[in-house]
């Protein structure tokens, strides 16, 4: 379903509004290849911003024949689904569910992935302090389609999308039914919910205060803190953290305080505060007309969410011309994605291309 087997490296000069990229085979045993995409037109955004010299950092793994899909998670992902090693889980952030044997197997699926446009990887996104214009998912899903045209890859066979990502499938496949044959949506919906854009907007208030008093780094890491406090469920800090706080330096800490001051200082270390408001306010931005979502969606709602309500998912469905809702429950709340791979397991071989 893919033009894959063409050579990947060849010119795209009959394209004006692409230049070649940078292409290396970085990985043998995983046939992996990734490269930088610059696009040599003004990029016009969805919000109204235009960026002049805008860059797509990718990355493609697996058997070259395999059904093509595309993963893609958090505002906090980046093109590194998965490491090729098996007991590495830390340079791919879907590595506890993408892999050899798991959930999603690579040795079987072409996987692709990109690094967000505004955030801190190699797409083009705010540094230095500098301003950067609003992003939608569906200038997400417009690099996207830029990226399959380089690559020559007419129709995805799959686009998996939790969190951010399942918001860019969304727009991706109003804007593109003919790029992509079905889509499995994991806790997204077709717009935010006001409650998690109320959490949201109090993060991106504590980052910009930092950034006008100077300390950036401190006021990230408390919007991440918080932010953590909603990914999970009530049940898991209840069993967690349930034990007595200690006092130090005169003032007692409670044991979920440092878990989540914990989780904020290892956020700053990979991630800017410039990126974490421009993708931020893109999800509560997002709103796709779920009618006009022709494609095939697999939808799985997590019960305990409390980001993703399993009301707003089930809602998003009955608008869908085809879709199904998988239900499942899990004390990892809205981070099931992440960590629920038995489960997911179920359900991706009951709706994922078959392999051979």
């Amino acid at each position: 379903m893919s033009g894959l087997e063409a050579n990947m490296t060849r010119s795209t000069d009959h394209n004006p509004g692409l230049t070649q990229s940078a292409l290396e085979n970085v990985d043998a045993d995983s046939n992996c290849h990734e490269g930088i995409l610059e696009i040599g037109e003004a990029l016009r955004l969805h919000h109204g911003g235009v960026l002049e010299a805008a860059r797509i950092g990718w990355r493609l793994t697996g058997p070259h024949k395999g059904p093509v899909m595309v993963a893609m998670g958090g505002i906090s992902a980046h093109r590194r689904v998965w490491s090729s090693r098996s007991d590495d889980t830390s340079t791919g952030w879907w590595s506890e569910i993408v892999g050899p044997g798991r959930a999603i197997p690579s040795e079987k699926f072409r996987i692709l992935s990109f690094d967000y446009l505004g955030g801190s990887g190699e797409t083009s996104g705010p540094s230095g302090g500098q301003s950067f214009p609003s992003v939608s998912t569906y200038d997400q899903a417009e690099i996207l389609r830029r990226l399959l045209d380089h690559l020559q890859i007419k129709i995805l066979d799959t686009i998996i999308g939790a969190s951010y990502g399942g918001m860019v499938a969304l727009a991706f496949a109003e804007r593109y039914p003919d790029r992509v044959a079905s889509l499995v949506v994991i806790s997204a919906a077709d717009w935010a919910s006001p409650m998690s854009t109320a959490w949201r907007s109090v993060q991106r208030r504590v980052v910009r205060f930092s950034i006008e008093a100077g300390r950036p780094q401190q006021g990230l890491e408390l919007a991440r803190a918080l932010a953590m406090a909603t990914y999970r469920s009530t049940e898991e800090f209840s069993t967690r953290f349930s034990r007595a706080p200690q006092r130090r330096d005169g003032r007692f800490v409670f044991p979920v305080e440092d878990y989540l001051m914990a989780r904020g200082a290892d956020y700053v270390r990979r991630y800017q505060p410039d990126s974490f408001l421009t993708l931020s306010e893109s999800i509560d931005l997002h709103h796709v007309e779920a009618a006009q979502v022709t494609v095939p969606v697999t939808a799985i709602a997590v019960l305990e969410d409390q980001l993703v309500p399993v009301s707003d998912m089930r809602s998003m469905c009955e608008r869908l011309p085809k879709a199904r809702l998988y239900e499942i429950s899990s004390v990892f709340g809205h981070d099931a994605f992440l960590k629920e791979g038995e489960a997911l397991r179920k359900i991706f071989n009951a709706v994922l291309p078959r392999t051979h």
